[in-house]
């Protein structure tokens, strides 16, 4: 198993928040399909969705944060190739928000 496997995540500490905000937005995911099912208003299931974009979004930059804060400022202090890696995730990880 590789290090990172085994390793303390950085959003441990806030994993509970984490969980809480993912199982609402699972709730938010099915109350979509139902409005869906029952063909409600088109701009009232657009406004759900957006509300269900932020609160991904809000999801996304806290655990953005917890990596940049724990994961690349430990690999940083070690420095070499495991603090280049982890800087180079943390840039895709960016930009893969950025195009989203």
């Amino acid at each position: 198993m590789a290090a990172e496997d085994t390793a303390a995540r950085g959003y441990m500490h806030r994993q509970e928040d984490y969980l809480k905000r993912l199982k609402r937005i699972e709730g938010q995911a099915r109350g979509l399909q139902r409005m869906v099912e029952e063909e409600k208003y088109c701009i009232d299931i657009l406004t759900q969705v957006a509300a269900m974009t932020k609160a991904l979004q809000s999801v996304s930059l806290g655990l953005l944060e917890e990596h940049l804060s724990h994961c690349v400022v430990e690999a940083a202090a070690q420095g070499g190739r495991e603090a280049d890696e982890k800087i180079k995730e943390a840039s895709d990880a960016i930009a893969r928000l950025v195009r989203s």
